[in-house]
């Protein structure tokens, strides 16, 4: 009883919601309705989370803006459809926890971004600015509201101001009857018993039809298909991110671990279901699963009650939508932009290092003056090297056999017999050996850190011991600086040893099949001991 409840509630939540998504992504606001009954059923029925909410969301609203514009609704069916096979396809592959490795810095980035461009793209109905079509380019944006300030039209923005003032306050009043519901029907009410001037969802978008339309495939040419799959990996990326952050926020709320793959792919059946029907991209909403938390929702029952809810909406009431004026769901996108731009999370992220910041701040512009696909294609790949930068730098090598003494031994109680002698760990190094040692990851970042290790040392030695018992991992590049090391001891007549391998560099050096490059496993000690035993051998003999 109580999930029933709960999607109840949440489908009244949902609609006022689902509404201004849709508009603010440039198509009717039917669409909206269609994604949230078809995708928020599939998503709550087949999810790896027991409490996820799914629908249209604002993360959408920018990259579906742009794809409408430069495509149109056809492009963004088969773009939404591209995506959902990715999700399936990254599900299938259990990649699911591979999206935790999308750095934060990115996340709140794009985010704030993404609050920001819808916030500045609501002024138009919030105001109602007598313009043309709202400019997608920001600055644009701007400039066009500034040369339409005069045409603000009172009784819209009072009404908006209203509608704005009902969901910072109802809160505070009750929290049975969910805020943006209640602003909807005030703000409808108001408009329709005074007859304001207000321009409404039926005098823009006509009547909103009162079913779901039949199932149809878009008319794309085959050739568009290599152009339309980067915004689908967008799309993908984006879909996967949100439902999976939202997973975790409702973990946290109720104490369970959902599945991630198993939500991978119900987003993709999602999403290839939802344009079918006239929807457009649909991922977990991260507001809805914490209410459908919140007022008692525990099963997918109370996900699959919220879709069937706004099923009967749609189908009884939906005649009723025509009469709901934009600028009260102008108002609704204005509080959704503000609680989705995180601005206390980017605040915190300003004083965290140099590297993140970076990060941070070039998302959030390359989203807001550029394009959200290049933001976080950028983002990621500028945080990756960032982060190789600081392994790289982490890792070093040094000589450890430059002592003149035991470090172990009183200074003194050293006998002039063995003072300028050299030890490590308490292990005499005999003249002609040189002992270094490699400290963290050994991959491309750092390889060439270990080129210029035989240079520092005057003459070649006989012996050159290397420790990598600080080594966790090596790749290719690694290996390949072993190589070319391993190759000048060979012309220089020294024996190279490496010594306290770990398993991984071990695995990869023998599957690149280099080992004999040292000489074989005679030259791969298990402990210093060893080494140094295998170095007295090579002295013995030269």
């Amino acid at each position: 009883m109580r999930d029933l409840i709960a999607g109840v509630v949440v489908g009244i939540v949902a609609l006022p919601l689902a509404l201004a998504f849709a508009i603010a992504s440039g198509v009717p606001p039917e669409r909206g309705l269609y994604t949230a009954v078809i995708a928020g059923f599939l998503i709550s029925a087949l999810g790896g989370s027991r409490v996820q909410i799914g629908g249209p969301t604002g993360a959408f609203v920018v990259i579906v803006y742009g794809i409408v514009t430069k495509y149109g609704y056809d492009g963004l069916v088969v773009i939404t459809m591209m995506a959902g096979v990715i999700l399936v396809i990254l599900g299938l592959a259990r990649m699911g926890a591979l999206i935790k490795f999308i750095p934060y810095p990115v996340i709140t980035g794009f985010t704030s971004g993404i609050a920001v461009i819808i916030f500045s793209s609501q002024l138009k109905d919030f105001f109602g600015l007598k313009m043309g079509a709202v400019p997608a380019d920001f600055m644009e944006k701007w400039t066009a509201y500034a040369e339409h300030l005069r045409t603000i039209n009172l009784p819209t923005t009072l009404v908006a101001i209203g509608t704005l003032l009902v969901l910072i306050f109802w809160p505070r009043i009750s929290h049975v009857i969910p805020a943006p519901f209640v602003a909807m029907l005030l703000a409808t009410a108001v408009v329709q018993i005074f007859k304001l001037p207000v321009e409404t969802i039926g005098t823009r978008f006509g009547a909103v039809p009162s079913s779901l339309p039949a199932p149809h495939l878009p008319s794309v040419p085959w050739s568009q298909m290599k152009e339309l799959f980067s915004p689908a990996l967008t799309v993908a990326l984006l879909a996967a991110i949100e439902s999976l952050l939202s997973a975790v926020v409702a973990d946290g709320m109720i104490g369970t671990r959902h599945k991630s793959n198993m939500e991978l792919v119900a987003q993709g059946v999602a999403n290839i279901a939802s344009p079918l029907f006239g929807g457009i991209p649909a991922t977990g909403a991260i507001a809805r699963t914490a209410t459908n938390i919140r007022t008692g929702g525990r099963t997918p029952l109370a996900g699959m009650t919220h879709a069937v809810t706004l099923l009967l909406i749609l189908i009884f009431l939906g005649k009723w939508a025509a009469m709901v004026p934009l600028c009260a769901l102008a108002a609704i996108l204005v509080v959704v932009a503000y609680h989705m731009s995180e601005w206390q999370s980017f605040a915190g992220l300003l004083r965290a290092p140099r590297s993140d910041l970076v990060v941070l701040i070039l998302t959030f512009a390359l989203t807001i003056f550029v394009d959200l696909t290049v933001a976080v294609q950028v983002g990621i790949v500028v945080a990756a090297l960032l982060f190789m930068k600081r392994m790289s730098d982490m890792t070093y090598v040094e000589g450890v056999s430059s002592e003149i003494r035991d470090p172990n031994e009183d200074p003194g109680e050293i006998t002039e017999s063995r003072r300028g002698k050299r030890f490590v760990s308490g292990h005499e190094i005999p003249s002609g050996v040189e002992v270094y040692e490699v400290n963290g990851p050994f991959f491309f970042g750092a390889a060439d850190k270990i080129k210029a290790v035989l240079n520092e040392i005057a003459e070649p030695p006989k012996v050159f011991i290397l420790r990598m018992r600080n080594v966790p991992a090596i790749d290719a590049t690694g290996i390949h600086a072993l190589e070319q090391m391993a190759k000048k001891c060979r012309h220089d007549g020294t024996t190279m040893i490496l010594t306290e391998i770990r398993q991984q560099p071990l695995r990869a050096i023998v599957r690149a099949r280099k080992l004999e490059l040292f000489g074989g496993r005679q030259n791969l000690a298990k402990s210093l001991d060893v080494a140094l035993e295998r170095a007295a051998q090579v002295l013995s003999t030269a």
